[in-house]
């Protein structure tokens, strides 16, 4: 439910409340204020997304990273994106034009580069764009042709399973990588309304095949290449404000030194296919005070990022520390604000990444509506 209707219900509270007589029970209407919210990501191996509106941040969808391998999108576009939360990767298959005639050995070469964490900046061609930019993107997966015979056929290095949640993880450390999930050869056509994706394993001689219908209430449909079906991930377009996940993006050794692709736990996303913009405030010594006294006239429409979805990203904790405190933390000198695709203004400040003891995948923030 969005505040837009909160206020409504308020009103209209209000007008019956005062027809009440004194001895009976008032109306309880919940309160138009913030909240804390605690992101269930589920601890140091961190093997869930969550998706959170903050107009209903009661209710977020959460799945299992493994539970979708690619994107389909619903608008004009013919795009598709790959799952950067198990550090997935993808590469155009030099001169096939059979998916079925394509064997393991005809891409033994690739499958050395086609990954993530390589310390290479070629392997950013291999992604998507970190920015979310998938419109535009000229890495990962091309646009879709009209022209069926024009769609390459791809090699998909499927990135890494979860790690075992019994495992045995360091305090203030997190692992996301469990064992490679394998590879899938796969071609992507244009179906009416829709996809059409050829898929199988690399050595197969047959492809399955798949159509996929846009459902515009959604950004994306999500299909499982393992399982052979489609998924729900992501809430409806305008329910999701912001996303707890690991995350694929960019490292940099140095300023400008870029070290190709990494892969990142603690990592937040905003909704920019849908309009949310974030930006941070540098709230100095005093973060209470400062918190505290930021209204909405004091909202900078300009400093809004609605072009990255990292507008948050790891801004909000490190995980290597400072050399006075060598540890994962929560900085304490920001919070950041946030527009949602209706238009509406909060501003947020993190709280936590640990439990009590010191285990990481424990985030928690509040939040308020200006």
């Amino acid at each position: 439910m969005k505040y837009v209707k909160i206020l409504s219900f308020i009103f209209m509270a209000a007008a019956i409340q005062s027809c009440l007589s004194a001895d009976e029970d008032p109306v309880s209407v919940p309160p138009m204020t913030g909240s804390e919210v605690e992101a269930k990501v589920g601890g140091p191996t961190e093997p869930n997304q969550v998706w959170i509106d903050l107009s209903d941040f009661k209710k977020p969808a959460i799945n299992k990273r493994t539970d979708w391998d690619l994107g389909f999108y619903t608008g004009e576009d013919y795009r598709v994106i790959i799952n950067s939360s198990i550090a997935m990767a993808v590469a155009k298959i030099p001169n096939a034009t059979n998916i079925n005639e394509v064997k393991e050995a005809d891409v033994a070469s690739l499958q050395s580069m086609v990954k993530v964490g390589t310390f290479n900046i070629a392997n950013l061609q291999y992604i998507d764009s970190p920015k979310g930019n998938f419109l535009s993107q000229t890495s990962g997966i091309e646009a879709i042709k009209e022209n069926a015979s024009e769609n390459p056929i791809y090699l998909v290095n499927l990135g890494k399973e979860m790690s075992d949640p019994n495992m045995n993880v360091a305090p203030g450390s997190a692992s996301l990588g469990g064992e490679a999930r394998g590879w899938k050869k796969i071609q992507i056509l244009r179906a009416t309304n829709g996809y059409k994706i050829r898929y199988a394993d690399l050595n197969a001689t047959t492809y399955q095949e798949y159509t996929i219908s846009k459902d515009s209430e959604y950004n994306f449909n999500f299909f499982n290449l393992k399982t052979g079906t489609p998924v729900m991930i992501q809430p409806k377009k305008k329910n999701w404000d912001l996303a707890f996940t690991a995350f694929t993006s960019e490292v940099f050794m140095g300023p400008g030194n870029s070290a190709g692709s990494y892969f990142f736990a603690d990592f937040i996303i905003t909704n920019t296919t849908s309009g949310v913009g974030a930006y941070q405030v540098d709230a100095g010594a005093n973060l209470d005070q400062a918190y505290a006294s930021f209204k909405l006239n004091n909202v900078d429409e300009s400093k809004f990022v609605f072009d990255d979805q990292r507008a948050i990203g790891d801004k909000w904790r490190t995980t290597t520390g400072t050399s006075t405190t060598p540890e994962a933390f929560v900085y304490s000198d920001r919070f950041f604000i946030l527009k949602d695709a209706e238009g509406f203004y909060f501003k947020l400040r993190f709280n936590k990444m640990k439990d009590a003891q010191g285990n990481r995948g424990h985030a928690s923030f509040e939040f308020e509506p200006l």
